[in-house]
């Protein structure tokens, strides 16, 4: 049976750095970004994160992040991988849970979601989710 959870994420630090810049290309950069959760899913998680920047307020981003949290009623970790992208204004990111990457209460995650977040260090994530 597929279960819902929306949370909101928290910002508690975000180190980004440009690792590759050409004046015939785009700059690449690389994130590393801490955060923590609360909702339907309470805990933390670091994410790292590639990002291309087309133009100065735009950016299309693939990353990977794990995350430790309490979700329904289960505790243990799993990761993300992400891909998406800024507009300017709003981050958006289609999410998977990486088959096999569940501990404790929650081995055999399996699920999707997506992360939305307006400009600035709050924004919302949704799983829809089982387990094997």
């Amino acid at each position: 049976m597929t279960r819902h959870a929306e949370s909101t994420f928290s910002v508690v630090k975000w180190d980004e750095n440009t690792y590759e810049e050409r004046p015939d290309s785009k700059k690449l950069n690389l994130a590393t970004v801490l955060y923590t959760y609360t909702g339907d899913m309470v805990g933390e998680s670091r994410g790292d994160s590639l990002l291309v920047y087309p133009t100065e307020r735009t950016s299309n981003y693939v990353g990977l992040e794990r995350i430790t949290a309490t979700l329904g009623g289960k505790s243990g970790s799993f990761v993300l991988l992400g891909t998406g992208y800024f507009d300017g204004k709003t981050a958006r990111s289609d999410l998977t849970i990486v088959p096999g990457s569940g501990t404790g209460d929650l081995t055999g995650l399996k699920g999707t979601g997506q992360m939305v977040a307006a400009e600035g260090t709050t924004g919302t994530l949704t799983l829809d989710y089982d387990f094997e």
